[in-house]
Order: structure tokens, then C-alpha cells, then sequence
């Protein structure tokens, strides 16, 4: 059996059943990591050492006759803000290099060692995870694995990307403004940012403590459930951790479309959605029923305040790098860094009072709705070192616009699921996500959909031609 031709789900029953080991598994996905990270860069560290010693444990405990866990043997990586246990923590960045190796795997981490799962290495983001475009000036640019030429997205592009490549079944990102969405997007695989306090971020590098989630990609909707049901965890010692229990989705995912609710977001986010962008949503309401089209409350202000709230806990986390060692920062951010060092005390006051009250008004609209559909990005990934985007006659920046309609959505906090489209026309053959929106601790909506849509084949992952 070809584990890199199987989905994650799959690898984790053939292990169980005896027809595949998790040292055959972890051969075949090292294998395709060697025949294409130098076209791709996803990774910025390999643990094969390790994944060689965990895979030999899951098939010692299978010789024994254990019940296995849920993800044994099925090869994962982690974007480079993880820590992982011996290696540095980069989070992307040059100056992070002189830091000492972690001692202890990320709370997340160590839920996925716990599940059987196999970790073989580090994935390329976006330095401190500032940026939607995986451009890193220390580590190279992410390739996107199905144009070479175009972002894989970020922050998260390593983790979209090697997905997308088939060198691994599930990566973990993080999402602040929408970077585990717009690789999702981009390179056309599953994402999930759970609710705010879902996960514990515990052993994480922060960006923005207010806004940061963490939560996994997969090569399917399956995949996804099983990542994000072993995550879970009602983790004291995170304080932003507000997950009192587990509450598994699994059992929810073939509860088909039946009595869901499903609206469509209008107004700013079709605004801002080109023509590819809008087809994906469309044909993803159609397979869920849904004609009624919904207006998200103060989405652009919403944005404008998610701004504010990164660049100045962003700027102070990271002033002494910038009094200090300027010279050495991502040249793409160092200057938002600087402004955000910069900004009005009592700016931030004001978004985070806006943001209480915004929350009230979007988890308002989860009283008639249990999903509402949205894109993911407002175009198919640009060609790297795009600096301008066309957007129904707007001439906007690229790199913070990619971020234009998932910046709004998490900084209320809410559940995502992020679908693989491919709309075609003027995308042509690039996906693009739709963005499947849920109330505030209600995952397993957005995932039941989300299988909905995998099941009657519109949203899926395709294989590349590397």
C-alpha cells in the first residue's frame, strides 16, 4: 500500500489493520519530502531521527496486540512556532536562531505524540508569523505545489503547502488574521482555526495573545476531525485556554445537511470577492441549500480594529528586537513592527472595546443561522513578489489584502472551516477556499458541513504534478 496516495483516515486504519507499518508509512512520506522540498520549501527542519523512533514504536505497540490510537503512524508536521523538543523554536526568524532548544513539546504536540501520530519536522511561515505570503527573506519562499511561480500563502504557507505536496497528512498552523484560512485557500486543502480558547497555545511562539489561534490542516475532512478531536485539551496552566471540555466532532460529520442552516455572506464579503472567489461560494450553497444571503455586522470596521490589535501587541512583543537588532528582521514587516511600537495606547483600548461589542453582534446571527459560507480569499494565489491586486476595479495591496476576509471573522473569535474549491474561469486551475463559519464552540457545524461538501465531491484536494 502507497501511504502517500491515501488519505490521512486511511493510513491510520491500514496501520491498525496490519496491511501497512508506521515504518513503511513514514519511509514513503520521507521519501516524498526528499524528492520535493527543494521545489516546494515547505520545511525548515526535518525530525526524520525522531519520527523513525515514534513510527517503531507504533508498530511495536501493534506486535503486541495494543489497540492503537487514533492517528498511529499517520506523518505530520507543525509550522516552526511549535517547539519541539531538542530543536530551536525560529517562528520563521533569523534572530531566533541564537535561542537555546526547547525543552519540552508544545502542548499540541505532545496531543499528537499522544495520538499515535508521527512528527517529521518544521514548516516555513512567515517571520513571527507576520504576513499572508510566506515570502521569508531567511528561509526562502514557500513554493505554492500547484504553480511553482505563486504563494502558497500565510503565515502558515508551510503548513498549506506540504500538505498540498503530499509529503505529509496533516500540518498544525496558527491563525491570528486568517493564516491558517489563506493557505488552506491558496494551496486547496483542509484547514480548521477553531473557537479562540478552544486549543491551548501553550509552548507556542505568540504573535498577537488576544487574537492567536492554533489548529491543523488535512487532506480531508476526516483528517481534520481526528486532528482536531486529539487537540483538545482543558489546558489550567494556558490562562487563554477556555476549553472546560472535550467535545469530540466525529461523531458528528455524517449527520449530513439535514436541519443545518446555512446562509451566505454578502455585502463586504462579496464586495471584496472576485468573480472565482464568488463561484466557489456559490457552488458550495448550492450542494448546502442555501439561497439567503446574510450581512456580517461591521466587517470592515472589524478589520480595521484587528489591525490595530496586531500591530501593537505585535510591535511590543518584539521592541527590543527592534531596538536592538533592526537590521535582522523580516525587511517585509519590520516597519509595521516599528509602527505598532508606535501606536497610541489609547488606540488599542478603543479596537478591543469595539471588539466586545462586535462579538455580541456576530454571535447574534448564529440565533437563525448554524453556518454561514463566505471565500476564503478574495483571489487565487498571486504570483510571488505580487505587490498590487485587482479587486472589482480596486487597486490594493497584496500582501494585507489577501487577509481582507478572514481578518473580520477572527477577530470575533468564531470557528472556521476552510474548503478546498476549485471554481476554475478566471482562477483557472487554482483552488480557492470557502470559508464555513460557525457559532463560538460549535466546530463540529462547520465540520458537518464541511463533509457534506467533500462528499459530494466540490471540495477536495487534487493531487499536484511534482
Amino acid at each position: 500500500m502507497r501511504a502517500v496516495a491515501m488519505k490521512a483516515a486511511e493510513v491510520a486504519r491500514a496501520i491498525a489493520a496490519g496491511q501497512l507499518s508506521a515504518t513503511e508509512a513514514l519511509t514513503q512520506a520521507t521519501a516524498r519530502i526528499e524528492a520535493t522540498e527543494p521545489r516546494v520549501n515547505a520545511f525548515t527542519a526535518r525530525t526524520f531521527e525522531r519520527a523513525r523512533r515514534e513510527a517503531a514504536d507504533v508498530d511495536a505497540r501493534r506486535a503486541r496486540g495494543e489497540t492503537l490510537p487514533p492517528l498511529a503512524g499517520v506523518p505530520y508536521a507543525v509550522k516552526n512556532l511549535f517547539d519541539i523538543e531538542g530543536e530551536v523554536t525560529l517562528a520563521g526568524s533569523k534572530i531566533n536562531r541564537d535561542d537555546p532548544p526547547a525543552r519540552a513539546d508544545a502542548v499540541l504536540v505532545q496531543r499528537m505524540r499522544a495520538a499515535g501520530a508521527v512528527l517529521v519536522g518544521a514548516l516555513n511561515m512567515d517571520e513571527y508569523a507576520y504576513g499572508f505570503t510566506t515570502e521569508n527573506s531567511h528561509h526562502g519562499p514557500t513554493r505554492n505545489p500547484h504553480d511553482l511561480s505563486r504563494s502558497a500563502g500565510g503565515s502558515s504557507g508551510g503548513s498549506g503547502a506540504a500538505i498540498a505536496a503530499g509529503q505529509v497528512n496533516i500540518t498544525l498552523g496558527s491563525d491570528t488574521n486568517g493564516s491558517i484560512r489563506v493557505p488552506s485557500s491558496l494551496c486547496g486543502v483542509w484547514g480548521l482555526k477553531p473557537t479562540f480558547g478552544r486549543l491551548s497555545r501553550r509552548g507556542s511562539y505568540p504573535f498577537v495573545h488576544s487574537i492567536d489561534h492554533l489548529g491543523p490542516f488535512a487532506d480531508s475532512v476526516e483528517g481534520l476531525a481526528l486532528s482536531y478531536d486529539a487537540l483538545q485539551y482543558p489546558d489550567a496552566q494556558d490562562p487563554a485556554c477556555h476549553a472546560r471540555a472535550v467535545q469530540p466532532v466525529i461523531p458528528a460529520l455524517a449527520q449530513g445537511v439535514a436541519g443545518l442552516r446555512v446562509g451566505v455572506l454578502g455585502g463586504y464579503f462579496e464586495d471584496l470577492a472576485t468573480p472565482p472567489a464568488r463561484a466557489a461560494v456559490s457552488a458550495a450553497a448550492r450542494v448546502l441549500g442555501s439561497r439567503d444571503v446574510v450581512l456580517w455586522p461591521d466587517a470592515a470596521e472589524a478589520r480595521a480594529a484587528a489591525f490595530i490589535v496586531t500591530a501593537s501587541e505585535g510591535g511590543s512583543l518584539h521592541l527590543d528586537h527592534l531596538r536592538q537588532r533592526a537590521d535582522e528582521v523580516e525587511p517585509l514587516s519590520v516597519d509595521r513592527f516599528i509602527a505598532g511600537a508606535l501606536q497610541p495606547a489609547a488606540w488599542t483600548t478603543r479596537a478591543q472595546r469595539f471588539r466586545r461589542v462586535y462579538r455580541d453582534k456576530v454571535n447574534a446571527l448564529f440565533t437563525r443561522w448554524d453556518v454561514l459560507l463566505a471565500p476564503a480569499t478574495p483571489v487565487a494565489a498571486p504570483v510571488l513578489g505580487t505587490e498590487w491586486l485587482e479587486i472589482n476595479g480596486q487597486r490594493l495591496p497584496c500582501r494585507p489584502s489577501v487577509g481582507l476576509l478572514t481578518q473580520p471573522v477572527s477577530f470575533a473569535g468564531c470557528p472556521v472551516v476552510a474548503a478546498p474549491l476549485w471554481p476554475g474561469g478566471e482562477a483557472g486551475p487554482l483552488p480557492i477556499g470557502v470559508q464555513i463559519i460557525a457559532a463560538p464552540w460549535r466546530e463540529d457545524l462547520a465540520l458537518r458541513a464541511a463533509h457534506v461538501l467533500q462528499e459530494a465531491g466540490v471540495a477536495c484536494l487534487k493531487e499536484t504534478r511534482l
